[in-house]
């Protein structure tokens, strides 16, 4: 929190202690609906939450409230009465809404939508049928269209009669007597153009759209690749339906990233805030992956007890000293190969029909990596391993060395190779990659560093 925004803060505090709501409502104003969420959220009791909340202005509330979490919004639902709960509801946009319903239990749902217009309530429900994972699950019905035949004077009288209860007019949409999005009409080109011009010869009839069921993550793609402020959504036919505005593509955009982090760490995604999170959660999200990966771990410890005896014989126990190094450095290599490759399918850059070119770029660069690693790996074994152990002998060093430059080249190739393979099955990358490259990295480099030692040291 920047130190503006902490003074802005203390200052609220204390009018609200000194019970200064004229003033304070005031100051208010000047500051950003998301900054006072946080404010309300983090300096005020549950109590104090109700009361400031009730102090601000009816046409600041229902912006407020949208940015708190779902159990702050859930706690004030309850307190509030049916007439300020109304106008909240009345004065928030028909996607923000849905989001709220859709984090509330049924006898909070009911009371919403009880509270809602019968033509917001119809509107509502037609929202909420659309999959969570859907464009039509973030799309408003609030836009501004026009006919092809309109005038821009026309357009802008309808703007100033609808405008103050759309999500946005910046962009609008022109459509036939049936709702078929026919292209779309910035109001700068409204502006740029004479009163009399028709809209229909000045719009963009290259409109680029998104389906009612297709992703959400590949709409908000869309956002980032053109830039958009608002996306039109429409129906099998071609009928605009609603539009996605920039806002909620970033929120998705921000969700997924989280998501593809968490399963990359072995966590079953949660879009609670960690803070909100409970013990219990914690311990459902976190469990089982912790029992599969120690499952798989299973496997090298079974491949290292097969050959401890004949490790032993040969190098006093030295070897062993490297597997940790071993396994650690190969693990490493494939999780930056992984990262960087599961990040590219997220962001559309690479298809698996790219899969070639990617193992080529990757063999490449995990050659450089791999015969840097293993010189610097050698150096260090003989000028620093060895003044301690003297065991460490040029043959172990060689063998250390040639196995690490493998267990590298090894680690790239499956880091890249398992994302795209996973995304190809209709897997989610995220979730195959991490647990499996560490297993079958592990298991590799073990097999080949036993097996290379006891064919290679005992001749050196």
């Amino acid at each position: 929190m920047n130190e503006e925004l902490e003074i802005k803060f203390e200052q609220l505090s204390q009018l609200f202690t000194d019970r200064k709501f004229q003033i304070l409502r005031e100051q208010i104003s000047e500051i950003e609906p998301a900054d006072i969420a946080i404010f309300i959220e983090e300096r005020l009791d549950e109590k104090e939450r109700i009361v400031f909340f009730r102090l601000l202005p009816k046409e600041f509330a229902s912006d407020v409230f949208i940015e708190f979490d779902s159990d702050t919004q859930e706690n004030l639902i309850n307190s509030l009465t049916d007439k300020e709960l109304k106008a909240v509801i009345d004065d928030m946009f028909l996607d923000d809404t849905v989001d709220v319903i859709d984090e509330m239990p049924a006898n909070v749902v009911k009371r919403i939508l009880k509270n809602s217009t019968p033509q917001d309530r119809k509107q509502i429900n037609e929202l909420l049928e659309y999959s969570d994972d859907s464009a039509g699950s973030l799309m408003t019905t609030e836009y501004v269209s026009f006919n092809a035949k309109n005038t821009v004077s026309e357009a802008f009288d309808k703007i100033r009669k609808t405008g103050p209860d759309k999500e946005t007019i910046y962009t609008c949409y022109v459509t036939d007597s049936k709702k078929h999005l026919l292209g779309v009409v910035s109001v700068k080109d409204l502006l740029l153009a004479k009163p009399d011009d028709i809209v229909g010869e000045i719009m963009d009839d290259n409109v680029i759209s998104a389906e009612t069921f297709e992703d959400k993550e590949h709409v908000a793609m869309k956002f980032s690749k053109y830039g958009f402020i608002a996306l039109p959504v429409v129906d099998k036919e071609g009928c605009l339906v609603g539009i996605v505005t920039v806002d909620d593509a970033v929120d998705v955009i921000q969700e997924e990233a989280t998501e593809d982090v968490q399963k990359m760490a072995a966590i079953l995604p949660t879009e609670k805030p960690y803070l909100k999170q409970s013990t219990w959660s914690i311990w459902k999200a976190r469990i089982p992956w912790l029992l599969i990966l120690m499952l798989s771990a299973t496997f090298t410890s079974m491949i290292l007890s097969s050959y401890e005896e004949a490790l032993m014989i040969i190098s006093s126990g030295v070897l062993y000293t490297f597997v940790p190094m071993l396994m650690g450095t190969a693990g490493n290599a494939g999780g930056q190969s992984s990262a960087t490759v599961i990040r590219a399918i997220a962001l559309d850059e690479v298809k698996f029909k790219d899969i070639f070119r990617v193992i080529w770029k990757e063999l490449k660069a995990s050659l450089l990596l791999a015969l840097s690693v293993g010189v610097i790996c050698f150096a260090k074994l003989m000028l620093i391993d060895r003044l301690f152990n003297p065991n460490v002998s040029w043959g172990v060093a060689g063998v250390v060395s040639l196995v690490l430059v493998v267990a590298i080249i090894i680690a790239k190739f499956m880091g890249c190779v398992l994302p795209l393979l996973a995304k190809k099955c209709r897997l989610d990358p995220a979730v195959v990659a991490s647990p499996f490259i560490t297993t079958i990295v592990d298991a590799l480099s073990l097999i080949i560093y036993c097996a290379l030692a006891i064919a290679f040291v005992p001749l050196l």
